[in-house]
């Protein structure tokens, strides 16, 4: 599954699920809500292939709309990963 980073997070996307979504709701989500940093690849799946890293950085706003219209309106195949320094160590507390 291709994925990518932005300032401090990390996007995957399943693009096996990408060749059964009719919406492509998230490149949609991406030019409304960000910058347009996903685009769709010659397979029509979601990818950032036509970006470089220098402009994946400095485009990304990391907003998360394209995660959320990926699962409500598209195939659910975007998944986003935030690292939050601190978290592991504040559950064990907890726990």
């Amino acid at each position: 599954m291709p994925e990518f980073a932005e300032k401090s997070l990390k996007v995957t996307i399943d693009t096996d699920k990408c060749d059964e979504c009719q919406t492509k709701a998230c490149v949609d989500a991406c030019k409304k809500y960000a910058r347009g940093l996903l685009g769709l690849d010659d397979a029509g799946r979601a990818s950032v292939g036509h970006r470089t890293q220098e402009e994946v950085i400095r485009l990304g706003t990391e907003c998360l709309a394209c995660e959320f219209a990926c699962k409500f309106y598209g195939r659910d195949a975007i998944r986003i990963d935030v690292a939050v320094e601190g978290l592991g160590e504040y559950l064990r507390k907890r726990a």
